[in-house]
């Protein structure tokens, strides 16, 4: 089975779903590591920068 032939009891939704997967999986990428995951992994959670809302 190639990318462009679906199967032959391929039902619309699995038609539907496998395009969707395709045209999602062409979108360009956002760059893997660097300096803004390393900004996200080091966040405060909610609620560490305002001690007094916690109960």
């Amino acid at each position: 089975m190639t990318a462009d032939s679906p199967p032959p009891d391929e039902t619309p939704i699995q038609r539907a779903l496998r395009l969707k997967q395709a045209a999602l999986d062409a979108r360009p990428k956002p760059p893997r590591g660097g300096k803004f995951q390393r900004q996200q992994a080091n966040r405060n959670a909610v609620g560490d920068s305002r001690p007094w809302g916690s109960r």
